[in-house]
């Protein structure tokens, strides 16, 4: 084993600063675990003459990714550019030169994982991205290697902080979500552009990482349902507080029966269920196991230093391979072929807003409707509204099939003492199964 192993950055943003920063700031901590240094010797850059946050050798900048993933310097490869088409060619490429790789990549793992693993297994090359899932935290190695002997049979969790302060605001200071996003914003928590955050489609990249390594199943992006908070009112909020319920955008995954659902949509959790309790920016997520029962994983979900944390500690277990010299045995090929749970086996309980007339057997029409279906109320609130002839009537169900839901959602249409149907979400207990 060499000395140093060197290490190349494809990209020094936010997160590439962050990592050097750790390298130069822990170096004797990792000689120390490792019994060699680490250093950077190439940063590809779209800008040699930009100011950065770091201190970095000139001469290891360059424009040029042939000068970083054809080095033969150069043993591991770090993935921080960021979009798709272009960081998996490059990846490619490096495993082609037998350079391992560590991304911090989401949206290139959840589209195309399964066939950059199969490349890093053929070139016999390590492949790692435990900081594209909730930054700091360590959970895709809690899954892969902490949970290995159990078999995983839920993964829920907050997994994009941008909506979890959004939600935050809205719940506790009962802000509009346009005032709550100018406000995350304003604090750099949400991009100018935040369609990726407010419609779930992050989070969604995340659950289909998660799920694939939970279940042990190809699970794609398309196979997630996906529903973001950009519609959400704050009445549905208050209605839900005063119920004793809290409202957070949760990504959601089930296993059952060799049959796997995965969703991401607002969902009002019990003031008891523990990611009730994660606010603000943090990330959490919340697993259940046969043999562990529950478990909960939480912290900072981005940001420079604890995503660049969650690159090293990958990093690291590139170089303990390569000092075993097992690089590239770790690829397990998915165990079950991916069966996607149909809604008639697709159990929980859900909130319903309406509005109806404020008239004698109004209700008792409602309740006949889901009376058929064999749908029962865990509670009710009825409250009249003083300006219009109609009543506001909020409904939790007690736990049913998402089949019988949805007929007996379709079947209030048709009434005429319902007004209309302002709202529905999904609902979920204290996580005691």
């Amino acid at each position: 084993m060499k000395n140093n192993v060197s290490i190349g950055l494809l990209g020094l943003g936010v997160v590439g600063s962050g990592v050097i920063r750790l390298i130069e700031d822990h170096q004797e901590e990792l000689v120390h675990q490792l019994g060699c240094g680490v250093d950077v010797k190439g940063v590809l850059v779209r800008n040699l003459e930009k100011t950065r946050d770091v201190q970095v050798d000139r001469s290891y900048l360059t424009t040029d990714p042939n000068d970083v993933l054809h080095n033969p310097e150069i043993d591991v490869i770090v993935e921080v550019m960021g979009g798709i088409d272009e960081a998996r060619k490059y990846i490619l490429e490096a495993f082609a030169t037998r350079k391992h790789v560590v991304t911090a990549n989401k949206d290139l793992i959840a589209l195309h994982g399964q066939e950059l693993q199969e490349a890093a297994s053929r070139n016999q090359c390590d492949l790692f991205y435990e900081a594209s899932v909730a930054g700091g935290i360590p959970i895709l190695r809690g899954l892969v290697d902490g949970l290995v002997s159990d078999r995983i049979q839920q993964v829920m969790g907050i997994v994009n902080g941008t909506t979890n302060y959004i939600l935050t605001k809205m719940n506790e200071e009962g802000v509009t979500y346009e005032d709550a996003l100018k406000e995350a914003q304003e604090l750099g928590f949400a991009e100018a552009d935040p369609t990726a955050d407010v419609e779930g489609l992050d989070a969604a990249r995340k659950m289909a990482i998660l799920s694939r390594l939970a279940f042990s199943t190809d699970v794609e992006l398309e196979d997630v349902e996906v529903k973001g908070i950009a519609n959400l009112e704050l009445a549905d909020l208050q209605y839900g507080k005063q119920l004793g319920y809290t409202m957070k955008l949760i990504g959601y995954s089930n296993f059952h029966n060799q049959h796997v659902e995965v969703s991401v949509q607002p969902t009002f959790l019990s003031n008891q269920h523990p990611l009730a309790a994660v606010k603000n920016e943090y990330n959490a997520v919340y697993v259940n196991g046969e043999a562990v029962g529950e478990t909960m994983f939480y912290g900072a979900g981005a940001g420079s230093l604890p995503t660049a944390t969650a690159i090293m500690s990958d990093v690291v277990a590139v170089i303990t391979n390569m000092r075993l010299g097992v690089n590239g045995r770790r690829f397990v090929s998915p165990r079950f072929k991916k069966e996607l749970t149909p809604p008639e086996e697709r159990f929980g309980q859900f909130y319903i807003r309406m509005h109806v007339k404020d008239e004698v057997g109004a209700f008792a029409a409602i309740s006949h409707v889901f009376n058929q279906m064999d749908i029962s109320f865990e509670r009710i609130l009825q409250i009249p509204r003083s300006k219009t002839e109609l009543a506001e009537v909020i409904l939790i169900t007690h736990r049913t099939a998402l089949a019988t839901f949805q007929e007996s959602m379709n079947k209030l249409y048709t009434l005429d003492v319902v007004a209309s149907v302002e709202s529905s979400f999904r609902v979920e207990g204290d996580g005691k199964k």
